[in-house]
């Protein structure tokens, strides 16, 4: 069975002490690992700091890294970075990252097989601009980066898969799909991953959803037959708010 998750994205946001501060507030609180998955993916000058602090009931993932072990990549980060941190899980492919960084779905793909290869658990991101939703072609889109993304992987490889369906035109705008709308991609998303691979693996991936969830909408998301969770961005920056949309999916 898919357990539910929530996964904060902070973004390039909070100082040291404020990441702290944050961590030391929700520790002794959050439920169990074992009945809701909190992972905190945060800006990669914290992550040891976090590891080091993180809960029973908690762990910490980076927000983006690249796909060589070492080299001249100035300012970049390499999953054996990652892995001697002690991080867990890592964003990959944030339209962020697409958008203001030219990451294309080959880099991405090369991204994924560097996070499985070292042990990490990758965090998939896909999702559509508001012009392509208003010209229909949704599913295009997430099909064609669910292929290329996903490109040479085994059926083995996608147990530690999760994708997060993240409709751009949502990502800090305020805006949300509906609670159908989002439910109905999520779906499709399932389904293509189904067509990738095996109707086992489509049904055991966790697929979150992304885009604005905060306190208010985040009962009527996970009441959806297949929103496993969220992606958060602003609504998790203040750990009293995380913490509800950590509790919420234990209804």
């Amino acid at each position: 069975m898919r357990k539910p998750m929530m996964i904060a994205n902070w973004k390039m946001n909070k100082t040291r002490d404020e990441a702290l501060s944050f961590i030391y507030a929700v520790n002794e609180v959050l439920p169990s690992l074992d009945k809701v998955g909190t992972v905190v993916c945060a800006p990669a000058i914290v992550l040891r700091d976090l590891v080091k602090r993180q809960g029973d009931n908690l762990r910490i993932g980076a927000e983006n890294m690249h796909y060589e072990e070492s080299g001249a990549f100035t300012g970049e980060i390499s999953p054996s970075m990652l892995t001697t941190t002690g991080v867990e899980y890592v964003i990959i492919g944030h339209s962020e990252r697409r958008a203001y960084y030219n990451e294309t779905d080959e880099a991405i793909n090369k991204k994924l097989h560097a996070a499985i290869k070292h042990g990490l658990k990758p965090i998939l991101c896909i999702g559509e601009t508001l012009e392509q939703r208003e010209q229909g072609v949704t599913h295009d889109v997430l099909e064609g980066q669910l292929t290329k993304d996903l490109a040479g992987l085994t059926a083995e490889n996608m147990e530690n898969v999760i994708i997060a369906y993240e409709p751009i035109w949502a990502i800090g705008t305020g805006k949300t799909a509906s609670p159908e709308d989002a439910n109905e991609a999520c779906g499709f998303v399932r389904n293509v991953v189904k067509s990738l691979f095996n109707a086992a693996v489509a049904e055991e991936t966790i697929v979150l959803y992304g885009g604005s969830m905060k306190p208010a909408n985040v009962d009527a998301l996970l009441a959806q037959s297949d929103i496993d969770g969220g992606l958060v961005g602003g609504a998790s920056l203040e750990a009293e708010s995380f913490l509800k949309l950590v509790n919420a999916c234990l209804k």
